[in-house]
């Protein structure tokens, strides 16, 4: 499943239309259909489509000493891997 797909999906289980997403994170329905489409969403847009549909976004990379570094909707953090 690539971002696009899950963007649609969540909406899907939301019962929001993009159009509806699109508002509430300030973009014209018309933009936000063409990023889904190129897929070029970016990180950013992508945490404010979380913010805008009550979801919880990451995105880590793990380092091979078990150090991870998350980005999440809320900012990003380095924990330790236990």
């Amino acid at each position: 499943m690539n971002t696009s797909e899950l963007v649609k999906q969540l909406c899907k289980e939301q019962k929001i239309t993009i159009a509806e997403l699109a508002r509430r994170i300030g973009q014209s329905r018309q933009n936000l259909y063409k990023k889904l489409q190129r897929e070029t969403l970016s990180i950013d847009e992508i945490k404010q489509i979380a913010d805008a549909l009550g979801v919880v976004f990451e995105q880590s990379f793990t380092l091979p000493d078990g150090n991870k570094y998350t980005i999440r909707n809320e900012g990003v953090a380095k924990e330790a891997d236990k």
